[in-house]
């Protein structure tokens, strides 16, 4: 029997590498805005929290600046940011080994549900997830520890054991907002973290077969 009794995964940097898409509409959101674009390295820095919060934490925008470059980024996303990204090696192999497993899988990220459906969709991985949970399209909830409260509240109603959960992700924001409900986090070096990112963790993993023996045994 698996050790975890139901399974919580990150979506950006976890599953795709959604960098090129992001940082490529952030710049456009930039650009439309008139102010200077940051750096690809300082644009990558984005990537995995919640949107709203780099505007605030990164740019330096106050609440209104940041809904009118959410506003901007939002459509552009859509329009065609949102299918420029890569599935990791092997996580797709992970992901069908859980279903196979019968271990219930819940996305949780700080992605709104719309582009991150659209996105499981598109790289036919959506048929592995019991559950999907993001930020709200208009990121009301976006803060990881409500995107795992939500995640764990969808599972039970959809009839999963979430006893012995696990979150697995790649920033420490995943890491953070899974401990604010006593859920553990596997820690995957190949997204956008960086090492002092993994304190915290139950385990670290450089490649999804790693992942996997972590998770199923």
């Amino acid at each position: 029997m698996p050790q975890f009794s139901c399974i919580l995964f990150d979506l950006d940097g976890t599953i795709v590498d959604s960098a090129p898409g992001i940082t490529a509409t952030l710049a456009y959101t930039f650009e439309q805005l008139r102010l200077p674009v940051p750096s690809p390295a300082e644009l990558v820095a984005y990537v995995g929290p919640p949107i709203l919060d780099s505007f605030r934490d990164l740019a330096r925008f106050t609440p209104e600046q940041s809904q009118r470059a959410l506003e901007i980024y939002r459509v552009q996303y859509l329009k065609t940011g949102v299918f420029d990204a890569t599935v990791y090696p092997g996580v797709a192999d992970v992901l069908k080994a859980i279903r196979a497993h019968d271990v219930p899988l819940s996305l949780a990220t700080s992605k709104p549900e719309t582009p991150a459906t659209l996105i499981l969709e598109h790289y036919d991985l959506l048929k592995y997830f019991d559950v999907i949970t993001g930020a709200s399209d208009d990121e009301k909830r976006s803060a990881k520890a409500d995107v795992v409260e939500e995640a764990l509240k969808r599972l039970t109603e959809h009839g999963a054991d979430i006893s012995r959960p696990v979150m697995v992700g790649d920033r420490h924001h995943d890491v953070v907002g899974a401990a604010a409900h006593e859920v553990p986090t596997i820690f995957v070096r190949w997204g956008y973290g960086a090492p002092a990112e993994e304190v915290g963790t139950i385990g670290v993993v450089d490649s999804a077969a790693e992942l996997q023996r972590l998770l199923l045994g």
